[in-house]
């Protein structure tokens, strides 16, 4: 089935400007060409926070604003189009020799792609693009820095399911969609008032900085409205052997959407690294999509008599498992490197010691860490933790692009209830808050009797979801100082501060330098000293490039 979302329009004009630099202009994937891989990243960092489709931005803010000096960095002419075409072509024929000779697939590895999906929904097939743990960086459109209340030719800007639409349930989702959507557009200007005169303006911060903060401390509030169906950019960068499993995995995806995207991609990566990409269209690729889909049906089968009908409504995040061992373990590793010892002498030894050694060793290895960016050693990759987690999908949705650890989530539901922002009830707005989740609650309830992984997209961000992380000690290190800091989202700023009084809890020797640098304070209006540094920084560009 052919994607029907809403495309831009350019004139022949703008038409002729944009040839030279995607593998189409009338399609929702396309691959990035013919730039600069620091315009072609610079132009994806823009694209998370803008409403526009990308073809449209890179018109309007690089090629046509005078100030970025666009013609000079980047190959205007057609003519250099047409010949990376004729070049692609003999590098396909070049790969396939070499592939003769020597059969090395890592040379797939060495190809990078920046390729575009548009009007993707954000919490199904986003999250598909998104599940790949390394060799594929993916850059989203920001729910924190950009409203969701335009309409295109009349409607709002979600997905609709094919299998949906064609189930008698269609104009009870499209009902249900918009009103959730409507409920989301309402809201907007009575909280931008509420929190501005909560949060007022003090003669230290610029306007543009208070704009910015407090639209994003009413994006945060509102999204919880938003559904999973909502339509979102999503920008990957990639090689070629990380697109290809990824196609392989969207391939057999019980979703149409995530299907169609591959074939999507896979129709465009096919213009620019043909070679790298061809397996998941080949006998070997589709056996290997049988044995995974065969593999999930089997276990489906099997999970249905594991049901449980007590579900919990508050949220909360559960150390399940953790390694009693952890500091023998991590201060063997340690040392390991510098000695002749095997691990298992070493370990031995460790064992023996008293706190004092062991703590003057860890003492010797981290203490010397002054910001949250002098990252822990290897040593700290020698113990694992496993967090059961029920949050909202909003707090999933950031949460699950850290890629350097074990997750899954199990099917979006309506079952575990929604949370209420303490704002929307002190600005009086939770009747009207209530009702537009109740509402989604109902849809969700008809839809999933008949098809339990497509009545997903009825469900709000401010719905809670159950999954788990597992992931090892120098990651949580990494995750939660990260999402800990002063302009996190409220929701994944508990997360990390919980896990980190967990670990503190059961290794504080360990913890003392792996959540050294995690705030564990609570902020009211978190953008605004993140968005006062911005100042300084747009200042100080000014001044260097007078």
């Amino acid at each position: 089935m052919k994607r029907c979302d809403v495309m831009d329009s350019f004139t022949e004009k703008e038409k002729a400007i944009l040839k030279p630099f995607f593998t189409n202009l009338d399609k929702p994937v396309f691959v990035l060409v013919n730039m600069p891989d620091v315009v072609k990243g610079t132009l994806f960092s823009r694209y998370s926070r803008s409403p526009k489709s990308l073809r449209r931005l890179l018109l309007e803010e690089f090629i046509q604003n005078p100030d970025m000096h666009f013609d000079e960095i980047v190959s205007m002419d057609e003519k250099t189009h047409f010949e990376k075409f004729i070049a692609t072509k003999k590098a396909e024929e070049f790969y396939d020799r070499v592939l003769v000779g020597y059969g090395d697939d890592s040379v797939a590895e060495l190809a990078g792609v920046h390729i575009a999906c548009e009007d993707v929904s954000q919490l199904l097939a986003a999250k598909a693009l998104e599940d790949n743990r390394i060799g594929i960086s993916p850059l989203e459109k920001s729910t924190r820095y950009v409203w969701f209340d335009q309409k295109e030719n009349g409607k709002y800007k979600y997905y609709r399911d094919p299998d949906i639409m064609s189930s008698g349930f269609d104009n009870l989702y499209e009902e249900t969609m918009d009103f959730l959507f409507d409920t989301y557009s309402e809201l907007i200007p009575p909280l931008t008032e509420f929190i501005e005169k909560k949060f007022p303006k003090t003669d230290d911060v610029s306007d543009r900085a208070y704009q910015s903060a407090t639209r994003a401390k009413v994006c945060d509030i509102l999204r919880q409205l938003l559904p999973s169906a909502t339509l979102t950019n999503v920008g990957l960068f990639g090689n070629g052997r990380s697109f290809e499993y990824l196609l392989n995995k969207m391939y057999i995806s019980p979703l149409a959407e995530v299907r169609q995207l591959a074939e999507s991609m896979q129709e465009e990566l096919d213009k620019v690294i043909p070679s790298f990409v061809k397996r998941p269209k080949n006998e070997l690729g589709k056996g290997n999509q049988e044995f995974m889909k065969q593999t999930e049906q089997a276990v489906q089968d099997l999970a249905k008599n594991y049901k449980s009908t007590r579900f919990s409504k508050k949220n909360y995040v559960k150390l399940i498992d953790y390694d009693r061992d952890a500091e023998v373990k991590v201060i063997s590793a340690i040392l390991y490197p510098h000695t002749n010892m095997s691990m298992t002498e070493l370990r031995k030894k460790v064992k023996r010691m008293d706190r004092n050694e062991r703590k003057k060793i860890l003492f010797e290895y981290g203490s010397r860490r002054k910001v949250r960016q002098h990252r822990m050693g290897r040593a700290f990759e020698n113990t694992f933790y496993t967090f059961d987690i029920l949050y909202p999908l909003g707090a999933y949705k950031d949460l699950q692009r850290h890629r350097m650890l074990t997750q899954q989530r199990q099917l979006i539901t309506t079952d575990y209830g929604y949370e209420l922002p303490k704002e929307i009830v002190e600005c009086r707005l939770d009747k009207k808050y209530k009702k537009a989740m109740s509402t989604a609650i109902t849809t969700f309830n008809k839809i999933r009797e008949k098809m339990s992984v497509q009545a997903q997209y009825v469900v709000p961000l401010g719905f809670r979801v159950r999954w788990y992380f597992k992931l090892n000690l120098r990651e949580i290190c990494h995750l939660t100082e990260l999402r800990s800091t002063p302009q996190g989202h409220e929701y994944y700023r508990k997360i990390a501060q919980e896990m980190a009084r967990l670990v503190r809890q059961k290794h504080p020797d360990l913890a003392e330098y792996a959540t050294k640098f995690v705030d564990m304070n609570q902020y009211s209006l978190e953008r605004l000293e993140s968005e006062k540094r911005i100042d300084k920084r747009i200042e100080e560009i000014k001044q260097k490039y007078k």
